[in-house]
């Protein structure tokens, strides 16, 4: 019970990304190679003083990601990517995953945004912005917006004054944003253009939860995360087709 705690009060979002990114940075700098077995659920819940259920998150990450795969009753392990796939390899139920995951945001965060925009004080309608900032600088130094991006939504949700609308968000984890896995990493241009895209959409919502217009945030989310659903629709559409 202590550990949840602890996960509840530093938010487990940024923990499930701070594990998560300790793993990914030791398997792409060879520390750990394809076929190595990745330190046990429980060490990994000592090493970085954290839950079991982050340590699952992040590791869940990580399996999207294709960089390990869990063998039942054997560990987890790093795999190495096939490189003739890697422009197009993508798991279906990952796809159909993350659609679940958006359709049950899109009433949720509708709601968050309209009331954002009336009820948000200067220093909310700041820490907005500055999220906002935060994903420009990613996309300008060719980050992942990944974290930046739940930050902004984290933000909009906090900015309601309704704690649930956080902590909902908050309790998804990293999860909440699998926009980030739309389009491949090595597909650079395609990549760019779609941050921009993402960044475009979040900028409609803000200014008018800035102007506290609750009807056009409400507008803007819903086009956000419904235009989100229809991408991952069409890619869950291509993949059938392709694997039939």
């Amino acid at each position: 019970m202590a550990m949840q705690g602890k996960d509840r009060g530093r938010g487990s979002g940024s923990l499930v990304s701070r594990v998560g990114e300790s793993l990914r940075q030791a398997i792409l700098s060879g520390q750990y190679a394809a076929g190595d077995k990745l330190p046990s659920e429980h060490e990994l819940t000592e090493t970085h003083s954290v839950s079991r259920t982050v340590v699952r998150e992040a590791v869940a990450a990580l399996r999207s990601d294709g960089l390990v795969e869990v063998r039942q009753g054997a560990g987890i392990f790093v795999i190495s990517p096939d490189p003739a796939l890697s422009g197009r390899k993508v798991d279906k139920a990952r796809v159909a995953s993350d659609l679940e995951v958006l359709e049950i945001r899109t009433p949720v965060e509708i709601e968050a945004a309209g009331l954002a925009a009336l009820r948000r004080s200067p220093a909310q309608e700041e820490a907005i912005f500055e999220c906002h900032r935060k994903i420009l600088h990613c996309i300008e130094t060719d980050q992942s917006i990944r974290e930046a991006d739940l930050e902004l939504h984290v933000a909009i949700a906090e900015a309601t004054n309704n704690p649930l609308f956080k902590h909902f968000l908050e309790s998804q984890g990293s999860a909440i944003i699998p926009q980030s896995r739309l389009v491949p990493e090595t597909r650079t241009v395609e990549q760019t253009a779609y941050r921009k895209l993402i960044h475009r959409e979040h900028e409609t919502i803000i200014v008018a939860i800035s102007d506290r217009d609750d009807q056009a945030a409400r507008n803007a989310m819903r086009e956000h995360l419904v235009g989100s659903q229809a991408r991952y629709r069409n890619l869950l559409k291509d993949l059938r087709s392709f694997t039939s």
